[in-house]
């Protein structure tokens, strides 16, 4: 077996556990590949390029947030290399395992004791005067909204090329069922189990107040038309890549053929998470 080790950059925290881990690991004549820049302070044999380590290794360790987690979930959706997310604060909806659960999941995965879960992505497309800007996949969502100045933009709406509505709002949001529990649950989206097919489509902040989440079939095409004629409309995809657009440029979104193969914890469902995460069923304060 190979497993790689991905890090959020610049905290020390990670620094030790790898140390500790590789060790621990090849004692038990498993080889590990660690991203360059982790792998340069720690001294570590076998550092390389974190795009390259998708297709060396069977199995991806990610420390660090959800953040860190997206960003390796789009490098690794090609490969199908299956990613364990190791939370270093609190727990997240993707890096579900925490620090003191490390080497207890690292026996489960060593003696093939676990499970894989496979997550729905997006692939999205930017048309722009009959040429094609460019095409990302997303595992979280896909967002336009303004810049810094508060008015509103116009969005034309089209599922399967028929017109739905056109959006007057601050921007509007496509989000993936793992995603539901993101920028599209503070828009006011709904919390959808991440194993529905579906895309969800959220209005920011809309002038109308009719305009709800509608929720789709993951099968079908989403395009959004940029009709505003404000500057400063932005693109932004998983909350890590941003692209300005330009009036008339579509949008296009659908299910994308990759997925992100998710390592389940053992240790809590989504529910448990869900509940730890948004704090249900606790009191916020004593009434007198």
């Amino acid at each position: 077996m190979k497993i790689g080790i991905i890090a959020k950059p610049n905290i020390l925290e990670p620094l030790e556990i790898t140390k500790d881990l590789s060790a621990w690991l090849n004692e038990r004549d498993i080889e590990v590949f660690v991203e360059k820049d982790l792998g340069d302070q720690i001294g570590h044999s076998n550092s390389v390029d974190r795009a390259d380590i998708p297709e060396l290794v069977d199995i991806i360790l990610v420390f660090g947030g959800d953040g860190t987690f997206l960003g390796m979930a789009r490098l690794t959706c090609k490969h199908g290399t299956p990613i364990l997310g190791i939370n270093l604060g609190g727990l997240g909806f993707l890096t579900e395992v925490t620090v003191d659960e490390l080497y207890p999941m690292m026996e489960r995965i060593i003696d093939g004791n676990y499970e894989v879960e496979e997550r729905q992505m997006l692939l999205t497309t930017i048309h722009r005067e009959k040429n094609t800007i460019g095409t990302y996949e997303v595992l979280n969502d896909v967002v336009i909204n303004k810049g810094a100045v508060a008015r509103i933009i116009d969005l034309g709406i089209y599922i399967e090329n028929s017109h739905v509505t056109t959006y007057r709002a601050d921007g509007i949001i496509l989000s993936t069922p793992t995603g539901s529990t993101a920028y599209s649950l503070s828009a006011g989206g709904p919390i959808v189990h991440p194993r529905i097919p579906v895309t969800i489509i959220t209005p920011i902040c809309p002038h109308t107040l009719t305009n709800r989440p509608l929720v789709v079939s993951s099968d079908m095409k989403v395009e959004i038309k940029v009709t505003t004629h404000e500057p400063d409309t932005y693109l932004t995809l998983d909350g890590q890549i941003g692209i300005r657009l330009n009036t008339g440029d579509i949008i296009e979104v659908k299910r994308a053929d990759s997925t992100v193969k998710l390592i389940k914890s053992p240790y809590r469902d989504f529910f448990a998470i869900l509940k730890a995460k948004l704090m249900w069923g606790e009191r916020y304060g004593k009434i007198d």
